[in-house]
């Protein structure tokens, strides 16, 4: 990390740890401070914070000469929406003249020479990239946990882990290091560090949000996205990077003539007892607020169908995927010398399931049914349920648990039942697989004084209106429940 040399440390009554994107956005525009006192103020944090590996690389005089350049433009008339904006960007994003490592050390000084599309998109609307996030080596994993660049912690907890795989992205938000930050989302991998770290987690319809430039994991699956502190900044910055235009509907107050819907027997099966508890404190909260919240469920097959078939997707087309990507972008490295560099237990992983030499390769016919029945099947099931229910979104518990602490992960207890980490994607599982958006709300938190959050899921293309309802959730207050 290169760090640019300056005499005094800006004072923690700036609030700047606290804002959001738009409120930085409103404040610079009107003339409250800078973009390079906001900037420098962060770089600040980002030492300070150091200790939490949310970052694997972040140039500070790039930082600072991009955002006096903001500066300079704003003072001429310029006034991008994300103008003067420093954002974090999970390390599988590439990035025009930073260092970009995927999370592996055999890219440790790879620096690309363009932007990937969702970077290329807020770099045009004024944002200054802050710094690239730790992540899972090549997005494989739900804990944080990485071999060359170390273990993202949890903010509220150290001890604990961050959820993964963009593991860095979702602490340096609930840090105060960025206002908002960039990750990726194939099973889980926004929504769970969004619950486990206490921010919002938006995963858009797969295929909404550009995806060239981002290493893969499954064509079928993957969909980049994005965390922030609020709702607020997940449709602004949704609308940079769809060049959508700005929202008009002016639904506010009450929740009067919404439906959610909630399915206990696929989604709460399997839950902490205070997760569950707060969840059902938030259907209070709402039905208190004005809506409806019936009950759905999906059938006895809903859940085994979701895990087994989105897994199967997950695993059979990374080889193929990071080969692509990998080939299609100049980057100097193969599958073969990335396999070759994993740790031993992500290498094993791959070994047994993404190798078609693997045991548990998932063969040609089983990937065709995977992808012209199942998927399909658990796609039905969510319209019928969506249909039959009247319902406009399906709300969960994120996560079945607030984060486990870090060496336990591979074995601890919910509600008694002994779980590796990937029971912390069993709720997130089935929207990914259902390619639907999706976001995670956080929900305060729980008796262990750690957070976790709620996600509501919305029909596919649904994304606009899934935005104004989780609008409307977070102004009833649940995050301080």
């Amino acid at each position: 990390m290169q760090q640019a040399p300056k005499p005094d440390r800006p004072s923690r009554a700036d609030g700047f740890a606290e804002i959001s994107v738009a409120q930085a956005a409103r404040a610079m525009r009107d003339g409250k401070f800078s973009a390079e006192a906001y900037a420098e103020s962060l770089l600040w944090r980002a030492r300070e914070q150091s200790a939490l590996q949310a970052f694997i690389t972040i140039d500070d005089e790039a930082v600072i000469a991009a955002a006096a350049a903001v500066d300079k433009a704003r003072a001429a008339g310029a006034s991008d929406p994300l103008l003067g904006i420093p954002l974090g960007v999970k390390d599988s994003y590439l990035t025009s003249g930073l260092r970009t490592t995927l999370g592996v050390s055999n890219l440790r000084n790879f620096v690309p020479d363009h932007d990937a599309g969702v970077v290329g998109a807020v770099k045009g609307a004024g944002a200054i990239i802050f710094g690239k996030n730790n992540l899972v080596e090549m997005s494989f994993g739900l804990t944080g946990d990485n071999g060359p660049y170390g273990q993202v912690k949890n903010p509220h907890a150290h001890e604990r882990v961050s959820g993964g795989s963009s593991s860095g992205s979702a602490a340096a938000v609930a840090a105060g290091i960025v206002p908002a930050a960039f990750g990726g989302d194939t099973i889980g991998s926004i929504r769970v560090p969004a619950s486990l770290c206490g921010v919002v987690g938006f995963k858009p319809t797969t295929g909404r949000w550009p995806r060239d430039g981002v290493a893969p994991i499954s064509h079928v699956l993957d969909t980049t996205g994005v965390f922030t502190r609020t709702v607020e900044d997940c449709e602004l910055i949704d609308q940079v990077v769809t060049k959508s235009p700005p929202s008009t509907t002016a639904e506010q107050g009450d929740l009067t003539g919404v439906r959610f819907a909630y399915a206990p027997k696929q989604y709460l099966d399997l839950v902490d007892t205070h997760v569950e508890a707060r969840f059902y404190e938030v259907i209070r909260r709402l039905r208190d607020g004005g809506a409806e919240v019936v009950e759905v469920d999906f059938g006895d097959e809903f859940a085994p169908l979701a895990n087994e078939t989105t897994w199967n997707l997950f695993f059979r087309e990374t080889m193929e995927a990071i080969t692509d990507f990998l080939r299609d972008n100049d980057i100097p490295s193969s599958f073969d010398e990335i396999y070759g560099d994993l740790k031993p237990g992500l290498k094993e992983v791959w070994q047994h399931l993404v190798l078609p030499t693997g045991s548990k390769w998932l063969t040609p016919d089983a990937y065709h049914k995977a992808l012209t029945v199942d998927r399909p099947k658990i796609q039905r099931l969510f319209s019928e349920a969506f249909a039959k229910s009247g319902a406009e979104a399906l709300i969960s518990p994120t996560t079945p648990c607030t984060a486990p602490e870090i060496g336990k992960e591979n074995e601890f207890l919910i509600g008694g039942t002994q779980v590796t980490f990937a029971a912390l994607a069993q709720n997130t599982i089935p929207a990914s697989g259902a390619g639907l958006p999706a976001i995670s709300l956080p929900m305060g938190k729980v008796s262990n004084d750690l957070p976790i959050g709620l996600e509501i899921d919305a029909p596919a293309d649904g994304d606009r209106r899934l935005l104004t309802l989780a609008r409307r959730v977070e102004a009833l207050g649940i995050s301080s429940l």
